[in-house]
This record gives C-alpha cells, sequence and structure tokens, in this order.
C-alpha cells in the first residue's frame, strides 16, 4: 500500500499528527520536498516534539524512514534535529532512517540570500523562513548544487565548491556581502560528520521495500496552495507539493498512490504572505488564533486565520487527487458562539466558487455564512462519528459535501488517540 499525507491548504494543517497517528503499522515513512522551512508538531506519549526535516515516522521504533531525492536538507539543522532527539531518548540509526544520496544540501550562503532578499524586499517581501529554501531550490536547477552523496565522495569536492562559491560570490556582491570558500567547505565537513552512514541510494532502498510487499507513507511538507505550480504563485514554497509528485521526489517515480489522504483544518490558517481571502483581523482573529494555538512550528509567529474556506479547499481537494479528508482540530470550533464559512469568493463585484490565480485572487473578498455552532462542549473524548454534538455532525457533513470527497478521520484533540474514524 502506498499513501500520500498531504496538505489541502496553505500548510499547517497538522499534517505531521496524522502521520504519527496513521503510520501505526507502517513500514517506512518518506519525505519527498522541501526542507526545513516548515515544522510538523506531534504530541505522543513522549512530549511534545517539533521535527523540521526528519520524516513523522522516526518517533516509532519499528518504521523507517527515507529522507527523498526531492528534499534540500541543511545538514546542521539535521545534525541539531537528530542530537535533540538523540537527547529525549529517541536514537536514530541507519536502520532507522536513509538519507537520499540525490538529495540537495542547503549551503550557508543559501540562508544568508534568503535573508537578504527578504530584507531588500522590505513591505514586498515573499514571507520567507529565511532558511535558503528558494536559493538552494534555484541552484538545485541550475545545476550549481552540492549533493549529500558528495559526502560520500569528497575527492574534487574542495575545488568543485570553490568554483560554486566564486559564482554565488557574483549574486551576494550584490547585497555587499560574500562567501568564503574554505569557511563553507569546513562547514560542509564538520556537519556532514557521521552522516555518511545514513546516506544511501533512497530508490534502490525504496523499490525493494515495495516489491517485498511493505507499505509506504510519503509525508508532504506545507499544502496545496504553497505548490510551486499550482499554488498562491509567487507566495508559494519552491517545491511541488502535491501527491502526484510523492513517488518522484521520494525516488521510486514509476510507481502508483493508492491512497491520498488530504489533511484539511476545520477552519483556516496561514503562515506567510500573500492571498488568503477568507482572512479574519481585530478580535474575531484573535479569539480564533488563541482558541487553536495557531502559531508557527517552525518560526513561531502568529498565523493569520479565517473561517473554513469552501472555495480554496475543493481546489486543494482537487488538486491533490484526495481519495479521503483527515479533518483537523474540529475541537478548537467550541471556542465559537458560531461557525464561520466562507462560501464563494467575489470578485470584481461578481461572485464565484472558482479559486482564481494572479490579480484575480489578490482582488477576491470572502462572502461568509455562519453555520450553527457547538459553543462550549468537551468532544476530546468523543471517539465515535455519534458521539459528537448534533451541531458538530452537522458541520463535519456539510464539510464534506462541500469538498466533494469523503472525511474519513476527524481530530478531536491534540493528543495521539484523541480521533474519530468514520
Amino acid at each position: 500500500m502506498l499513501t500520500a499525507i498531504v496538505g489541502v491548504n496553505w500548510g499547517d494543517e497538522g499534517k505531521g499528527r496524522m502521520v504519527d497517528l496513521l503510520s501505526d503499522g507502517v513500514d517506512i515513512v518518506a519525505r519527498y520536498q522541501g526542507g526545513n522551512n516548515a515544522g510538523h508538531t506531534v504530541v505522543n506519549e513522549r512530549g511534545k516534539f517539533i521535527l523540521n526535516l526528519l520524516p513523522s515516522g522516526i518517533l516509532r521504533e519499528n518504521t523507517a524512514n527515507v529522507m527523498g531525492p526531492g528534499m534540500v536538507i541543511d545538514i546542521e539543522h539535521l545534525r541539531h534535529e537528530m542530537e535533540n532527539l538523540a537527547g529525549r531518548g529517541i536514537a536514530i540509526g541507519p536502520e532507522h532512517l536513509v538519507i537520499s544520496d540525490r538529495a540537495t544540501i542547503c549551503m550557508p550562503y543559501h540562508r544568508e540570500l534568503d535573508g537578504l532578499e527578504e530584507d531588500r524586499l522590505a513591505d514586498k517581501k515573499f514571507g520567507s523562513t529565511r532558511r535558503g529554501i528558494a536559493p538552494v531550490y534555484a541552484d538545485k536547477y541550475m545545476k550549481k548544487a552540492l549533493r549529500m552523496g558528495d559526502l560520500l565522495h569528497t575527492d574534487g569536492l574542495k575545488e568543485r565548491l570553490r568554483d560554486i562559491v566564486e559564482w554565488k560570490n557574483i549574486t551576494l556582491k550584490g547585497y555587499g556581502h560574500s562567501a568564503d570558500a574554505d569557511a563553507v567547505y569546513d562547514w560542509l565537513m564538520s556537519n556532514g560528520e557521521g552522516l555518511q552512514p545514513y546516506i544511501k541510494d533512497a530508490s534502490e532502498y525504496l523499490n525493494r521495500a515495495i516489491d517485498s510487499g511493505l507499505s509506504v507513507m510519503f509525508e508532504a511538507q506545507l499544502g496545496a496552495l504553497r505548490d510551486i505550480d499550482y499554488g498562491i504563485y509567487p507566495y508559494t514554497s519552491s517545491s511541488n507539493t502535491l501527491a502526484a509528485y510523492a513517488p518522484i521526489g521520494a525516488g521510486v517515480p514509476g510507481r502508483r498512490l493508492d491512497r491520498v489522504i488530504g489533511i484539511m483544518k476545520a477552519y483556516s490558517s496561514c503562515v506567510g504572505e500573500g492571498p488568503f481571502t477568507c482572512e479574519f483581523h481585530g478580535e474575531e482573529a484573535d479569539r480564533l488564533r488563541e482558541a487553536g494555538g495557531e502559531y508557527g512550528a517552525a518560526t513561531g509567529r502568529p498565523r493569520r486565520v479565517g473561517g473554513f474556506d469552501v472555495v480554496a479547499s475543493r481546489y486543494g481537494v482537487r488538486v491533490q487527487g484526495a481519495t479521503d479528508i483527515a479533518l483537523t482540530k474540529l475541537d478548537v470550533l467550541a471556542a465559537l458562539p458560531e461557525i464561520p464559512v466562507c462560501t464563494a469568493y467575489e470578485v470584481d463585484g461578481e461572485r464565484t466558487a472558482r479559486f482564481p490565480s494572479g490579480g484575480a485572487l489578490e482582488r477576491a473578498k470572502p462572502v461568509y455564512e455562519y453555520l450553527p455552532g457547538f459553543q462550549g462542549a468537551d468532544i476530546s473524548g468523543c471517539r465515535r462519528f455519534a458521539d459528537l454534538p448534533s451541531a458538530a455532525q452537522r458541520y463535519v457533513r456539510y464539510v464534506e459535501e462541500a469538498v466533494s470527497c469523503r472525511i474519513s478521520y476527524i481530530s478531536v484533540g491534540a493528543e495521539r488517540e484523541e480521533y474519530i474514524r468514520l
């Protein structure tokens, strides 16, 4: 069974929590794109964990994990993440983690360029996490990047890096900065030390595992609306966040997915810049943000929030090719007297149910309706759909019909066991 866990909206939908839940019994969890520019929060019996690079299956002793060729990896951040887990009693051996030799290394000058460009853009910034993601993906496609496999074969690496840094300094000097090739090489060697046993041919590893009947869960970062091609460009990530890319980015491009589980909040949230049509402001936003604890796992930034966006969610479900939906944070809505739903957009005076792009999306205004709520109800103990308050049941069925996809899981709390399976 090949299953993809993907975000339907702007990211931060709760994918880490659902991967942790649904990976029980899964043999391999594979990340297939992105880097440390987003965080997956997992709460289990050992405590609360925020993972930026490592797949969420890393917290299960009997689950192997793969960091695929579609990823960009800051090896300094990865080393700290592995050390932090080890400090909490979670040892990660080469039998537990495979890092693709084709994954791209995110270098210090990528981080530096990311921050310098955001500063230059000022109030026109993209809302980058300043972790070097756009610059490293740009270099990947310029064919001027290093890959994890280069840490296994260092002959001539210093000279190659020197040529890349010389080229990179042409850009850096435009900002009044420069990189030192020797210092970058030392960073590469010191942070790459100890990672070599994990670096393997992920494609061969995964294909062999699938041929032997093992199950694989592909874990996405961010959501459909941050996809470089189908998202709210240019306010997107720099990778393909869609399920269709999962086999490619993980290392098994010839395989087909059996199931795509789209993760979707019971309301909307967004980190970063760009159009967010359903956005709340003022007290309404503050109440929802505090109720849901809406602060970025990777950055700590307050997330923008709004009611459930039917238009954006229906689009996200379609481009993800979702076969099932996991609806997260339904319990948060118990803080509201009514449930806000953005049912349509108004663009240039016309109402539309289609998710627009470009300038039309920038000009879109929300059309809101309010559904009966279940304020004050504690639903964290509900384990059957019938246990939910009637208003909560009606809301779930409303969302299911609105996005034209079956809801198979409902999160009713942050703990691993606090969910309903339909």
